[in-house]
This record gives structure tokens, C-alpha cells and sequence, in this order.
């Protein structure tokens, strides 16, 4: 009997597409196993490729549209999604306000906004949805969402009545909140963050120390950003009677799960969960005889909300092995077994640089995965 295959990797990030890894692990498993059933399920984790991954395992529809960038000044071509039969809006923050949208000499995050998310947030609403999956992965801000809530109707203001502009440098000027102008739909709008990050807003492992540096912030303004998103949060508690600061997740995309906490009633789910659950992929891992994932690293931090490691619990519950593919294997990988996998493979071939290994991480992943299928196949007729 042909067997089945379930193939839910992640994106390789920089080589392939989750779609594109799906289809190299089918190109080398098939060449040992050409009548075997091969089920594609590309994952994510709510940050790079959630909303193609939802909008494929939906087969929902791309809405384009223009927004601004990660600099108030900035227009960016965007496009978020529609699946639900037009009653869910996904929205992959970084399509408006990513990092990869400015160089590495433009990334400031004391200037940077989510203004743009918050105008397909309004977008989406104008179409009349009644949930919205918002993915806050791979953001280059650090506002706490004060951006998107203006571009939704909330006005900041300061000591002299004057309205507060965008960007994470501004915060500390804020001292009166009107939201009384906060768009009405978003009280009956389900708002779901998919984030795989569980840091607070503020603190040693809040927005800004954890992930600022890569986003273009010095130490200096490390320490400036913190201060701003702390008077930020201490405005929200003493006007709004909201303190949402140390929930888990509130620091993602530099506090825009604050953001979207506060103004828009959102709550927070592990993005990789949502994801499983979108696609259905407990139904397809419960009729297949082998899974197979993989990322572009697999390490002790993996446990932390990645995608390889939220498939490997699942099928453990039905006793399916799992095989991951990792462009790189970090130290104490070894602890993933315990999750759930049968055995973990890097897929490089020689030494390389990044560049190279990026490059040929199709070739890399397609060779593994017909290797791997060979062992299998031993292990089918030794079996019998």
C-alpha cells in the first residue's frame, strides 16, 4: 500500500517559501516513492508567510492596496487577505510596516510607525469582515501600536493640547488619549494576534531591548524607546484603566500586541496553534504513516512557539513519526526529541556562506529528503 506523507514545513527563510519547501521535499521523497500520497500543508507561526499559508489552505483571495510604509512619508503596494467566504481578514503586519521594506541605513525605529497596519485593519472592515487574524512577525517599529490605533480614529495629544505625530520617538510626548473617535466596528470585530513571541512591552526582555538592535536601534536609543513605551503604557493605565504591559505577546512587533490589546479588545494565540488549526492539519497527520517539517534553524529556542516543534506535539498525540529538515542545526538541538520528533536533519552539503546556502536550499532540501526516502524504504523491506 502506497504510503502517505504529510509535508508541513515552515519557510526557509531567504531560500523558500513554506510552499517551496513542500514541493522540494515531494521532488526528493518521489523519486523513491513515485505512488506515494503526498499531502502539502505549508506552516508558519504568525510571523513571514502566514497570511500565504492561510490564504492557500482557505483558498481565499488577496485584496490589494496601497498604505504606508514603515516611514510615515512612505506608500508601500500591499495586499492582506480574505478567506471564510469573505468573513476573515488576514493580515500580515509586515506587508504595511516590515523590516525588509527599508534598508539597513533607513531602519530607525524611534521614527518608524504601524500606521500602515491600521489602515488595512480599516480596509478590512470596510468589506464588512467579522474576524481578523493579524501576524506580527517581522516588524521594523517599536510604537506599541500607537500608529495603527491613530490610523483607527484614537488622537494623541500632549501637555499643550497639540496632537501627537507618529513614530516610537513621540510617545513620551503623550499625555491625553481621546479615543472617542476610535472606529465603532471594531467592537464587533474579532481580533486574533497569531504571534510566536511571548515578551512583555517593557523591561530587560520587553520590545525594545530584545528585539530594537535589529531594527536599527543603538544603545542610546534602546534605553530612549523603553523609557517612551513605559510612559506610553503608564498614560493608557491611568486614562483607559488598561495595563496590558506585562501580558505575554505584548511586546511583539515592538508593541503592537499592545496596541491591538488596548484599542481593538484583540486577544493573543500562539500563531503556529492558529496556523495547525486553519489548515487542518490534525485531520491530515492523523491518516498519514510519515510527517515531515523543517525551518531554516532548528534549536533549543524552537521550542518557543516555531513552527517544527508545534507539529511534532501534534503527531506525537497520534504516535506518527516526524522528520525535520533544518538549513542549520544549533546547540542542544537534541532537547527537540522530547517534543515529538523521530529525527532531525541538517541539509547542507559542504561548508558555505549564508548566501550560497540560501541559494541552494531547494537542491539541499530535495537531496535530504531522497536520502532520507532511501532509508525509509530499507526500513519498509526489512519490516516485512
Amino acid at each position: 500500500m502506497a504510503p502517505t506523507f504529510v509535508l508541513a514545513p515552515d519557510s526557509f527563510k531567504e531560500s523558500m517559501t513554506a510552499l517551496q519547501a513542500c514541493h522540494a521535499m515531494q521532488n526528493g521523497l518521489s523519486k523513491i516513492f513515485p505512488e506515494a500520497v503526498f499531502i502539502k500543508v505549508p506552516m508558519a507561526d504568525g510571523g513571514e508567510g502566514t497570511l500565504d499559508t492561510l490564504i492557500a489552505a482557505a483558498q481565499g483571495q488577496q485584496v490589494k492596496c496601497q498604505v504606508t510604509g514603515p516611514l510615515p512619508a512612505q506608500k508601500v503596494e500591499s495586499y492582506f487577505g480574505l478567506i471564510d467566504a469573505g468573513q476573515t481578514a488576514v493580515i500580515e503586519m509586515a506587508k504595511a510596516n516590515g523590516i525588509h521594506l527599508l534598508t539597513p541605513a533607513e531602519r530607525n525605529p524611534l521614527l518608524t510607525t504601524t500606521y500602515g497596519t491600521g489602515e488595512m485593519i480599516r480596509l478590512a472592515l470596510d468589506l464588512g469582515v467579522s474576524r481578523i487574524i493579524i501576524g506580527l512577525g517581522g516588524s521594523v517599529t517599536n510604537d506599541a501600536g500607537a500608529g495603527m490605533a491613530q490610523a483607527l480614529g484614537v488622537h494623541f495629544y500632549d501637555n499643550n493640547g497639540h496632537e501627537v505625530s507618529l513614530g516610537g520617538r513621540e510617545l513620551d510626548r503623550v499625555k491625553t488619549i481621546d479615543w472617542s473617535r476610535l472606529d465603532p466596528r471594531l467592537k464587533t470585530t474579532e481580533i486574533i494576534i497569531a504571534s510566536d513571541v511571548n515578551n512583555p512591552l517593557t523591561g530587560a526582555q520587553g520590545a525594545s531591548y530584545i528585539f530594537g538592535p535589529q531594527k536599527g536601534a543603538t544603545p542610546d536609543m534602546v534605553l530612549q524607546l523603553d523609557h517612551n513605551l513605559s510612559h506610553f503604557a503608564d498614560i493608557v493605565e491611568q486614562q483607559l484603566n488598561l495595563r496590558k504591559r506585562e501580558v505575554p505577546g505584548a511586546g511583539a512587533a515592538g508593541g503592537l500586541g499592545f496596541g491591538l490589546l488596548v484599542f481593538t479588545g484583540a486577544r493573543i494565540q500562539s500563531g503556529v496553534e492558529l496556523v495547525i488549526q486553519e489548515t487542518q492539519l490534525e485531520k491530515y497527520i492523523a491518516r498519514a504513516d510519515y510527517i515531515f517539517t523543517g525551518e531554516g534553524r532548528l534549536d533549543e529556542q524552537s521550542c518557543f512557539g516555531k513552527t517544527p516543534v508545534g507539529v511534532a506535539r501534534l503527531a506525537r498525540q497520534y504516535g506518527k513519526p516526524v522528520i525535520a529538515c533544518a538549513g542549520s542545526i544549533g546547540p542542544q538541538a537534541d532537547t527537540l526529541y522530547k517534543e515529538g520528533f523521530t529525527a532531525i536533519f541538517g541539509i547542507l552539503d559542504q561548508s558555505s556562506d549564508i548566501i550560497a546556502a540560501c541559494q541552494n536550499g531547494a537542491i539541499n532540501l530535495e537531496r535530504t529528503c531522497e536520502n532520507i526516502g532511501r532509508i525509509l524504504k530499507l526500513a519498509e523491506k526489512q519490516g516485512r
